[in-house]
């Protein structure tokens, strides 16, 4: 996947402002696909010069002038396209399992602290995702709103990084609790 396809499925729900972009990146993307601001502004002058989106320039009065940019038929073309290629499977890679891995040859102290952290980070996106998705559906039951939402995409890939999150505090609780348990438990490993 590239870039340009989050970009352009970010924007079905209206014109955005690269601003506007970037934040939905942070809320409602960033389970499936991270980009720094200036990445997304590049992609949108791309998009524009592909004519992918179309931008239009709003004038402010009290602030800087801004440009919206919304999807175009052809790049609504360009997502049916991407949605009909297969997909690859999706693998891990991630500093902090290569830690684990060699946790029992190393100081695992410092590998414990990194999971108890990454346990407070999951925790944290996991309260956005529920706000998010309690946002999304309103006063409907999530089954009511899985069966009848008029836009579920969103919802559907917020459920995703929900569960991903889910899965990521549940495994570091239980290995920094291994961990901690065979460093109380062995006077010759590392981390006491």
């Amino acid at each position: 996947m590239a870039l340009k396809h989050a970009v352009l499925a970010a924007l079905l729900d209206g014109e955005y402002s690269g601003y506007q972009l970037a934040k939905a990146f942070d809320i409602g993307v960033a389970n499936f696909w991270h980009a720094l601001p200036q990445q997304l502004y590049a992609e949108l002058a791309r998009l524009e010069t592909e004519g992918l989106v179309t931008g239009r320039q709003v004038v402010q009065e009290t602030r800087p002038n801004k440009r919206l940019f919304q999807v175009t038929e052809a790049g609504l073309a360009e997502l049916e396209r991407f949605a009909a290629a297969s997909s690859k499977p999706s693998f891990i890679r991630d500093d902090l399992l290569v830690k684990v891995q060699a946790a029992d040859r190393i100081d695992a102290a410092p590998v414990i602290e990194q999971l108890t952290e990454r346990v407070r980070i999951a925790d944290a996106k996991m309260e956005i995702f529920g706000k998010l998705l309690a946002r999304m559906r309103g006063t409907s039951t999530e089954e009511e709103f899985l069966a009848h939402g008029a836009r579920i995409g969103p919802y559907l890939t917020c459920l995703y990084g929900l569960g991903f999150e889910r899965e990521t505090r549940d495994w570091c609780e239980r290995i920094a609790g291994v961990l901690r348990a065979r460093v109380a438990n062995s006077p010759g490993v590392k981390g006491n």
